[in-house]
């Protein structure tokens, strides 16, 4: 059986490999590494770059941490038992440029350990995802986010892609808005072994998630970042980053996990955008970029 320090193990190493990547990216900004603990168990390797060529700011965090649960989360995940173990890297790009997407991965595995005794039924899964937040869509490299997408669930099972789709978009949904977070990807949670995917495959579908980050990303920014651009087009990128915050603090599951159990704050909210605007009623011009990326932020919406 896949160990909880194994998954941990390869975790780090999709976390280097990014790192690594993204600097080579940007061409100037380097990752900042802090370690820390958690008081109850465990800790992590923050790593963040700022001030880049091309990245702002942005996060590629790993983390280990055990412990015991508080009731309400024993409540949401609906388990009996106190115990847990949780590892994952967690990613937040926010570019300086409006043309270049915001993007989001996550790959996490939970397992409850006292639950392993004989007889049992073991409680673990994986969770995750990756989704695009553009300041401006454009509609081929929804395509290309979309079809690389497909292309890495379909090497799993041929389900997976129009099922996690569906799951990206009714989550990263801002309710009080009534609009999608950006172009949604996939998203999943408590994934586990099947009839038709063992155990072993479901942990290499996770980690191909976290590797498809890479040749997904390098493509949007390349295809983008030495187009020009405006004042105002930087203070529409400024107001989009707002609700990309509005989630992120009122209905992101993992930010409540992490503050539920006493995760780093530092960590945790690293996924702020580092400046962010809020005009009041603010309303695009008819037949503007604008007006038509806000038009897209809709569930449904097929891209392959």
């Amino acid at each position: 059986m896949i160990t909880k320090e194994q998954i941990a193990a390869d975790y780090q190493v999709i976390q280097d490999e990014i790192c690594h990547a993204l600097e080579n990216l940007d061409g100037k900004a380097k990752f900042e590494e802090e370690r820390w603990e958690r008081d109850g168990g465990g800790g992590g390797r923050t790593r963040v770059i700022q001030n880049g060529n091309l990245f702002e700011k942005g996060g590629v965090n790993f983390s280990a941490v055990h412990g015991q649960l508080p009731d309400s989360l024993k409540k949401d995940l609906k388990v009996e038992q106190d115990d847990f173990f949780a590892t994952g890297v967690s990613i937040v790009i926010h570019p300086n440029h409006p043309m270049v997407p915001i993007i989001h991965m996550n790959i996490r595995y939970f397992e409850m350990p006292s639950s392993f005794a004989p007889g049992q039924q073991p409680v673990r899964w994986f969770g995750g995802g990756i989704d695009v937040t553009p300041h401006y869509i454009i509609d081929d490299d929804a395509r290309f986010f979309h079809g690389y997408l497909k292309s890495v669930c379909d090497r799993f099972n041929s389900e997976f892609y129009s099922r996690f789709k569906l799951w990206a978009d009714d989550y990263f949904f801002i309710k009080h808005r009534d609009e999608t977070r950006g172009i949604g990807g996939i998203f999943y949670d408590q994934l586990t072994e099947t009839g038709n995917l063992s155990w072993n495959e479901v942990f290499e579908f996770s980690k191909a998630v976290g590797r498809s980050f890479i040749p997904i990303y390098s493509e949007l920014v390349n295809r983008n970042r030495n187009k020009s651009f405006t004042d105002e087009q930087q203070q529409w990128q400024y107001q989009r980053r707002s609700r990309y915050a509005e989630f992120n603090l009122v209905y992101d599951a993992g930010t409540k996990f992490g503050l539920e159990t006493n995760g780093r704050i530092e960590s945790i909210l690293m996924s702020l955008p580092p400046t962010a605007k809020w005009l009041y009623n603010f309303q695009p011009e008819p037949g503007s970029e604008e007006e038509k990326t806000l038009s897209l932020l809709k569930k449904g919406i097929n891209w392959v």
